[in-house]
């Protein structure tokens, strides 16, 4: 590891500008640098870059970072050899690294281990597809080319229980369990994969995580997935984003597909936007990850009534995600079609022709919510209200939002301050992790937000914030309470630079709300001692909501003269708000 007191030298005297100047277009714009994020298509530019502060952001995809994630993000240099580049440029000589502690350094040798074992069993199953005439023929049958099949990597299981013992002498030991590929079971091990057509899921960054597998005989179940691993969260990835990635940059478009067989056959036809989800429902990472590489998300499903109920809830994972600038679509397949049957059916014009003109999603949620009430009667149009409310509150896009409402307010016969008050819309909602910085001069504008932001001023002030004022429902409260922790680790939060705290959050669960919080901070133009004198008015407007019997009886406890009741319900309190649990 790297000493932070070199890091923070190298940073300081490092240019970002100049550093992010070699690979993007970059123009002035009053203190910052503006260009087109190179992380995703745009043709306005949201892509900031602060020499005051040390570190870029987009506004757009939520990419954030300092000198050095940039080179690594963009460029794809790992840390030391990112940081290396940057005290080349700058003169700098790189001290001796310094070994991990023992924990991590066992921690990270283990994942090591398990990626090559993964790395291993995807080699052994392509070599075994090359020498299977059932597993070949059985792809011509499905129209795929060797072309198509290596870029995917896929190979094939034999239908043998210990098939994997030819290539792993320590069969008997416990990483083939560990990454999924071994059943134990009694004592006795067998391959969890056999006789199978299999699909290699990769990592963002490329790495083998697990496996999808294909039945090639009529067997149940069709298909089958790698268990949850060190490696692999079902919910956090997708497959085909690797070999999509490119495309889906260039369509300006993604799309979310529920089979490996329907990615690989479109990306056949010249769809390469293409990827699937693992045999899960769609989850807010899914939809989050594919959103900041394209303009458009596209759900694909089968129009029968099982597809229009997971097109339903892929549309409430998305309403607290959908953004203004970034239209979300729902395309329903002709019965007893799948993408794999229609692009062979209709080429890519027709694919293409189809998915354009899919159902936007406030047309697929009017349109659902429409056909469960009778509108040409007060009762219906009465239910109709109730039915929209849940999902009108959760629109986080302040546009979409407006719109939607309008279209609520139309269709119940109603006006839309009428519709507003119904559906209990006078409090905007909160902070969306891509919105633009300028909507928080609204008001109403949550002030666990206003906190965080203003936190990045002077990061240790937030050790000053109690967490049991704050709203746990929030993503900021979330964020607030992971970023309080992670500030514990650190020798000396007072001496954080801008470019440290940037680098700080990445990797963390709430990266997208804390990236985003700091960058809008540069752009409301504090000073340090404005933010500090914000952020400290914040923490009393948070006590003063607080309900007064409630801050009577926090401070009861706190003195320990609390009744053996009132410290169980304070304690009751406490455990139903995460974030208070975590500081309490």
């Amino acid at each position: 590891m790297i000493p932070d007191s070199f890091k923070q030298d190298l940073l300081n005297r490092v240019d970002i500008v100049e550093v992010v100047s070699r690979y993007v277009q970059l123009k002035k714009g009053g203190a910052n640098y503006l260009g087109l994020c190179p992380f995703h298509g745009e043709k306005t530019p949201s892509f900031t870059v602060s020499p005051a502060k040390q570190f870029y952001h987009c506004f757009g995809c939520a990419a954030h970072g300092n000198a050095i994630g940039f080179l690594m993000a963009y460029a794809g240099l790992g840390y030391v050899d990112a940081v290396k580049d940057l005290a080349a440029a700058v003169g700098m000589q790189v001290p001796e690294v310094r070994a991990p502690g023992p924990e991590e350094a066992a921690r990270k040798e283990r994942e090591t281990d398990l990626y090559a074992v993964m790395e291993k069993a995807m080699d052994f199953y392509r070599a075994q597809l090359r020498q299977s005439p059932k597993a070949i023929q059985y792809l011509k049958q499905r129209g795929l080319t060797g072309e198509i099949a290596a870029r995917f990597r896929i190979g094939y299981a034999p239908d043998d229980w210990q098939a994997l013992k030819s290539v792993f002498e320590q069969y008997s030991e416990s990483p083939l369990v560990e990454c999924g590929l071994v059943i134990e079971n009694e004592g006795k091990r067998y391959d969890r994969f056999r006789d199978r057509i299999m699909f290699p899921i990769f990592s963002a960054r490329g790495a083998v995580v697990g496996f999808g597998g294909r039945v090639i005989a009529d067997a149940e179940p069709k298909y089958l997935n790698s268990p949850e691993t060190p490696l692999f969260e079902k919910g956090r990835e997708v497959y085909g984003l690797v070999q999509a990635r490119e495309a889906i940059r260039s369509a300006g478009r993604a799309l979310l597909v529920e089979g490996y067989m329907d990615v690989v056959a479109l990306a056949q036809f010249d769809v390469g936007y293409a990827v699937a989800t693992l045999g899960t429902a769609t989850t807010p990472v899914h939809v989050s990850k594919l959103l900041k590489l394209a303009d458009e998300l596209v759900f694909c499903f089968d129009g029968d009534a099982a597809g229009r109920k997971a097109a339903w809830r892929a549309l409430e994972v998305s309403l607290p995600l959908a953004l203004d600038h970034k239209p979300l679509r729902f395309l329903f397949l002709p019965e007893g079609e799948d993408p794999d049957t229609y692009v062979r059916s209709h080429g890519k014009e027709g694919f293409e022709k189809l998915a354009g003109e899919a159902q936007t999603l406030s047309q697929f949620l009017l349109g659902e919510l429409r056909s469960q009430s009778d509108l040409g009667t007060a009762e219906g149009r009465s239910r109709f209200l109730a039915a929209a409310r849940p999902h009108v509150q959760r629109i986080a896009a302040p546009a979409l939002r407006l719109q939607v409402l309008k279209a609520v307010a139309d269709l119940a016969g109603i006006s839309q301050d009428e519709a507003s008050a119904l559906l209990d819309l006078r409090t905007p909602p909160s902070y969306r992790t891509t919105a633009s910085p300028w909507v928080e001069k609204r008001p109403a504008y949550p002030l666990e937000w206003k906190l965080l932001t203003r936190l990045f001023a002077r990061p240790a002030l937030a050790f000053e914030i109690d967490r049991t004022l704050l709203d746990a429902r929030l993503p900021e409260s979330a964020a607030l309470g992971e970023l309080i922790g992670k500030l514990a680790e650190v020798d000396d939060p007072e001496r954080l630079t801008d470019a440290l705290v940037a680098e700080l959050v990445q990797g963390m669960r709430h990266a997208d709300v804390l990236s985003n919080a700091q960058a809008t901070l540069l752009e409301l133009k504090l000073t340090r001692e404005e933010a500090v004198s914000e952020f400290r008015s914040v923490l009393e407007a948070l006590k003063a909501r607080e309900p007064e019997e409630e801050r009577i009886l926090r401070s009861k406890v706190l003195r320990g003269v609390a009744s053996a009741e009132e410290a169980s319900r304070f304690l009751k309190k406490v455990q139903q708000n995460p974030a208070q649990r975590s500081k309490n």
